[in-house]
């Protein structure tokens, strides 16, 4: 961590030689528009030169991960084939855009996309991956310059993970908990952001509310007079009330440390920013890298052509609730077609609500992935 600003916390932003790269929002964008320039290939066949062009993709998919790619510790055979035909083994041999969505998070993009990539077989790349935080790099413009507190993961993984979102006056309550109270008298916080689930709601709680309800968010002033206006932003990364691993039962997740918090802030519900599926924003993101993607495998999008189909494919309901397919309502609601899959814990005899009905329910990412290229007139 960098100079707070104002303050004395010091931490040198140097990257180490063992930090994985990571990138920045800017660099997600520009490499998806401009690593691969559209160009014609020239073959030369005797006297004849034949030209082929890239055609882009008219569709593209946003995969969930658990019970569409993987199923507990195992991949699906299925996802193996049906990434094969996105990446161009198929009979117009075109790549087709394709993107993982998650409401996980507590490591950086290139980390996670490596787990998975071994996983799969096949190289995938960060900008390829939206974690629940992903979609705070649409805010680094508006932070670069301003002190941030960062919480959530396990020991000091969120510090790590905000250098990539944040990459100077980031701090995390471990450090305000070692600093003496002296060190931070003229640090204005800005910003508090959860990234990804507290491991110590206590600390993370207490340093929240003290920052927030403090006069201009310097830790240790006096409490704002009730209506003022609150001047620190506070954002959530995800909106889940539970989530499971492999204990039997469920664990809480970030929306009940949510939850929590605001009924610890006596006399008010403090306003807050929600990232996360089924959120609009984080769907707008997603659809900017599926976009700029496209352009990378296909060339710029050709004038009057059709908008670009997207299709969102999920297999996990949600543990919040019976029957509550968040990942589908999102979809829904951002105008993709939606294709609920049971190759995850999905039980088709319990039904949805009508917010979470699918395009079309299949029985897995294979099965998806053709029905999607066959709707839209392509061959496999």
């Amino acid at each position: 961590m960098a100079l707070a600003r104002n303050g004395n916390i010091r931490r040198d932003t140097t990257p180490s030689s063992h930090d994985s790269p990571d990138i920045t929002w800017h660099q997600m964008l520009s490499l998806r528009t401009t690593a691969m320039p559209l160009k014609r290939l020239s073959h030369k066949i005797g006297p004849r030169l034949i030209h082929t062009q890239r055609r882009r993709s008219p569709l593209a998919f946003a995969f969930d991960i658990d019970g569409v790619l993987i199923h507990g510790p195992s991949v699906l055979p299925e996802a193996k084939r049906a990434l094969a035909v996105l990446n161009g083994e198929n009979k117009q041999g075109i790549k087709i855009p394709y993107i993982m969505m998650t409401n996980g998070g507590g490591s950086t993009e290139a980390d996670r996309v490596a787990r998975l990539s071994a996983e799969l077989g096949i190289p995938v790349h960060p900008s390829q991956m939206v974690q629940s935080h992903t979609v705070l790099r649409s805010l680094a413009h508006k932070y670069a310059e301003e002190p941030v507190l960062v919480l959530g993961g396990i020991n000091d993984a969120v510090r790590k993970v905000a250098e990539g979102v944040f990459p100077f006056h980031r701090i995390t309550p471990e450090e305000l908990m070692a600093a003496k109270p002296f060190d931070l008298p003229n640090t204005a916080f800005r910003a508090v952001f959860v990234f990804c689930d507290s491991r110590n709601w206590g600390l993370d709680i207490q340093v929240m509310i003290d920052v927030l309800r403090a006069q201009g968010g310097v830790i240790g002033a006096p409490y704002r007079v009730k209506g003022d206006p609150p001047l620190v932003e506070l954002v959530f990364c995800n909106p889940d009330l539970l989530w499971r691993n492999d204990f039997p039962q469920h664990r809480f997740a970030q929306g009940v440390f949510k939850e929590s918090f605001q009924s610890l802030m006596t006399g008010e519900t403090y306003p807050y920013k929600q990232f996360g599926k089924p959120t609009a924003e984080t769907y707008d993101f997603a659809k900017e890298l599926l976009l700029a993607h496209a352009t990378e495998l296909g060339g710029p999008k050709v004038p009057g052509a059709p908008e670009m189909s997207v299709y969102m494919v999920g297999g996990e309901l949600a543990d919040d609730g019976p029957g509550d397919m968040p990942y589908i309502a999102g979809a829904n609601a951002a105008n993709w077609s939606s294709i609920l899959v049971h190759t995850g814990v999905y039980d088709p005899t319990l039904g949805l609500p009508p917010t979470s009905k699918p395009t079309i329910e299949l029985q897995n990412v294979e099965e998806a992935v053709k029905w999607a290229i066959q709707r839209e007139g392509m061959e496999i």
